[in-house]
């Protein structure tokens, strides 16, 4: 095994613990099982070797990284690894990409190992990185009494300022951001001209990977959705490569008219499936992978087996994949619906573009957009495009992006 160690430390070596996200310091690492999930791109390995690095600045080879799409586990599996590295001291192992392990026996996957190390390894800690379509998996090994789960989205706008150090803000929660919107806004923009820093996090601002290459990087993150659509999902899944091509076509049609209106009759006939119970399903592993936003006029029933009222893309990157200037309302509306969906229940409600809580109702426009559709509706609130700062019920719409 002493390949794995030298591969690990090599890898948590080079990371830098310059910037941590903000779900680093919410996460019980304490916890004996711990899954972190989250859209491909979005900084889960760079969380997982930030933590293995603090754990080994205290004891050597406290931490041990593996990636399980590694040749190194084509034949090997994981028990024999946490064994093995158990009985040489070792106490947090870190597993990443799960979805992509090799299984070694029919009726055992990953979730079958992690229960056992688990079951059989009480000293050990033990946190794994999955795709978010982890939850479409009918995981083999039930660990939902064993684990604790966090979600990790892409950046909030908040973040984007801090990772490029343009400046650091503490994240503020709703009932601030409407009650104190003007104080808050003003001690913002009295540091940086934020206009332009909103319109490029709006473009490429969302996925960290983006200062890697930045000429390269819709070219990565259309590689990123062709992973998603042809490997992660019919990984976890089962489904065949004829189902990913139609999957494709859903996702272009999607983002044509975002935010879009479903009529599954028409997009049954165009994609031919016969059966609208498999275009539902189809919606919820676009969903679940993070690719798309859905909204219901209800909150509760069955989301799978429900028709969405409201398609969106998630994110407003992702628009760039398939326009060179997407409409700026669409991106307006998938920007908020974006961030206030990682932190609050959102629905399409009867008047408005958005509710929140089942209690705030939201209209999403440019500096100009009046209240008229919102007059005389108490907890009615106006998010608009291309201000620095508002008044009363007006709130900047870049402001909700300091949520996380």
């Amino acid at each position: 095994m002493i390949e794995l160690f030298e591969s690990s430390n090599l890898i948590i070596n080079s990371v830098s613990h310059q910037f941590k996200r903000f779900r680093f310091d919410t996460i019980d690492w304490d916890a004996r099982l711990v899954e972190i999930n989250g859209a491909r791109g979005v900084g889960k390995t760079t969380m997982l070797l930030q933590k293995a690095k603090l754990l080994n600045a205290g004891v050597n080879n406290a931490a041990l990284y593996a990636s399980l799409d590694d040749p190194y586990f084509y034949k090997r599996n994981l028990i024999e690894v946490a064994d093995e590295f158990y009985k040489n001291g070792g106490k947090h192992l870190f597993f990443d990409e799960v979805h992509r392990y090799p299984s070694k026996y029919p009726d055992h996957d990953w979730s079958s190992e992690l229960k056992t190390i688990y079951d059989r390894y009480p000293d050990l800690t033990v946190v794994y990185s999955g795709s978010s379509i982890l939850k479409l998996q009918k995981a083999k090994g039930d660990l939902s009494r064993r684990k604790i789960s966090y979600n990790l989205p892409g950046f909030s706008f908040r973040e984007y300022l801090d990772f490029n150090g343009v400046e650091k803000f503490e994240p503020t929660n709703l009932d601030d951001l409407l009650t104190r919107h003007v104080e808050i806004s003003n001690q913002i923009i009295s540091k940086i001209k934020i206009i332009p820093h909103f319109k490029a996090y709006i473009r490429t601002g969302y996925y960290p990977f983006y200062n890697e290459a930045p000429d390269h990087y819709f070219e990565r993150l259309k590689d990123v959705i062709t992973v998603i659509l042809e490997n992660d999902i019919p990984a976890v899944t089962d489904i065949p490569f004829e189902t990913s091509i139609k999957l494709k076509k859903l996702l272009s049609l999607i983002s044509e008219s975002a935010p879009y209106t479903p009529n599954l009759s028409l997009i049954s006939k165009e994609l031919f499936i016969k059966d609208q119970r498999t275009l539902l399903k189809y919606f919820s592993f676009l969903e679940n992978a993070e690719l798309i936003l859905s909204l219901n006029r209800e909150a509760t029933g069955n989301r799978i087996l429900r028709k969405p009222d409201k398609l969106f893309l998630n994110n407003t990157n992702l628009h760039y994949c398939f326009y060179s200037t997407p409409n700026v309302g669409t991106q307006r509306e998938t920007f908020f619906a974006n961030q206030i969906r990682n932190r609050h229940l959102l629905t399409f409600p009867e008047t408005g573009d958005f509710k929140v809580d089942d209690s705030l109702l939201f209209e999403v426009g440019g500096k100009n957009k009046d209240k008229t559709q919102l007059k005389n509706i108490e907890n009615a609130y106006l998010a608009l495009d291309d201000i620095e700062a508002g008044y009363g019920n007006n709130i900047p719409l870049w402001l909700f992006g300091f949520l996380y």
